[in-house]
């Protein structure tokens, strides 16, 4: 599975790539950071950062992408930008009919490091571990973009066979529902003949 891991931001909005499964060490494909021009308008760095989500997706062809869900910081005007961020790269996975997880900041630390409350030192360095990479990536936005992708990876896959799973079973039941109705209304309709012939 090929997870595209996004840290949002409207000034700085983290991208990363990796390849993996569960039970098996993910793999790096691809790091960067997105950055937008703080003295434009935010409509024109909201179409940055849409051209930029098109490019990452048509060039990294993930199967899924992971989102950082967006939650209540005092800050109201850096939750705004991130918000907007998120929703632009949302939209973009709904053009090219990718599906979508989000995972909130302690999920992910959990995931990655063992615990909800680590600091961004501590989920970097693991990212490093993880991935086998010789430095930490830089600005911490683009590690937390691998973390976001690892953690599907580790939890969001697993999820995702147990949801596929589930899908396979109610369409099972739902094609045996329909035999049996089918075969109900073949009978009725026979004894229904043999009733006029007698």
């Amino acid at each position: 599975m090929r997870v595209l891991g996004i840290d949002p931001g409207l000034t700085r909005c983290g991208f990363g790539v990796v390849d993996g499964s569960v039970g098996r060490n993910p793999a790096l494909v691809a790091v960067d950071v997105v950055r937008t021009d703080t003295t434009l308008e935010v409509a024109q760095r909201l179409l940055r950062l849409e051209t930029a989500f098109e490019h990452w997706v048509t060039e990294h062809q993930p199967d899924v992408i992971a989102v950082e869900r967006v939650f209540s910081q005092h800050n109201v005007q850096t939750v705004m930008g991130t918000a907007q961020a998120a929703g632009v790269a949302m939209l973009v996975a709904a053009r090219h009919q990718l599906p979508v997880a989000l995972h909130t900041p302690s999920e992910v630390k959990a995931a990655i490091t063992g615990s909800g409350r680590a600091d961004k030192a501590q989920v970097g360095a693991m990212v490093t571990r993880i991935l086998r990479l010789e430095t930490t990536p830089k600005p911490a936005d683009a590690a937390d973009a691998l973390a976001l992708a690892i953690c599907h990876l580790w939890r969001g896959a697993a999820s995702d066979r147990i949801t596929r799973a589930a899908d396979g079973a109610a369409r099972l039941a739902s094609r045996q529902r329909a035999a049996y109705a089918q075969a109900r209304k073949q009978t009725s309709q026979a004894d229904g003949t043999r009733r006029t012939h007698a």
